[in-house]
């Protein structure tokens, strides 16, 4: 499997964190040089280890925040 290269461009919130030092998180991440997108995943602590996640483009994450808003949450 080839080397994912990834450079967290920041760190826009702290969704959870469990028990073992790993939190959920929503950054701006840039994936193998390419443009930066929102990304929500699982992180060890010192961000060298990550769990599944979703990356999302800024178009889609426009959407999701419009849906979000209408939530009655």
């Amino acid at each position: 499997m080839a080397d994912i290269k990834y450079e967290i461009i920041e760190t826009l919130a702290v969704l959870s964190e469990g028990n073992k030092g790993w939190k959920k998180e929503l950054n701006l991440i840039s994936w193998n040089g390419r443009e930066a997108k929102f990304d929500i995943r699982d992180w060890s602590e010192d961000h060298t280890k990550m769990g599944k996640g979703v990356t999302l483009s800024p178009a889609e994450m426009k959407i999701l925040a419009e849906t979000l808003t209408k939530l009655d949450i």
